[in-house]
């Protein structure tokens, strides 16, 4: 008995402006016809998202001692879709310095993807921080 598992996806285009419906065809896991797309961009933003789609993303992470409780930070390439709840769950548990400075990193390898996460914006230690390191170089 032969296993037919058809599907049809559609795929929003990212690539460029157009922003194309492009509709992925599949058979038993395997793409049989690609249709909707207006570029070469499209069939191969296609292809890629049916096979392994990846995002990147963007969150915040605690920050200690800094001028603001939370620091924006995102992957610095795109993490595979199926790895963004675990990637989650460790930036739950991040807690960064301050000061923190834009481009920073954060996490050197996010849920075994090999990616680092980066901080997006610059954090300045808290006014209360910066009065105890101004103590402590004025007893020491």
């Amino acid at each position: 008995m032969e296993n037919n598992d058809t599907h049809e996806n559609t795929i929003v285009c990212v690539n460029c402006p157009r922003g194309c419906r492009v509709r992925v065809q599949s058979q038993n896991g395997e793409i049989t016809n690609i249709t909707g797309y207006q570029c070469d961009l499209g069939i191969d933003y296609a292809r890629e998202e049916f096979k392994n789609p990846t995002r990147i993303l963007p969150t915040t992470v605690r920050v200690k001692g800094g001028e603001l409780e939370l620091v924006p930070v995102k992957t610095a390439r795109p993490i595979p879709k199926a790895s963004i709840g675990e990637a989650m769950q460790e930036l739950a548990r991040v807690r960064v310095q301050a000061p923190v400075k834009r481009g920073q990193v954060v996490v050197e390898d996010i849920a075994g993807t090999g990616i680092e996460v980066v901080a997006t914006r610059s954090i300045a230690l808290s006014q209360e921080q910066q009065d105890k390191t101004s103590d402590k170089k004025e007893t020491g």
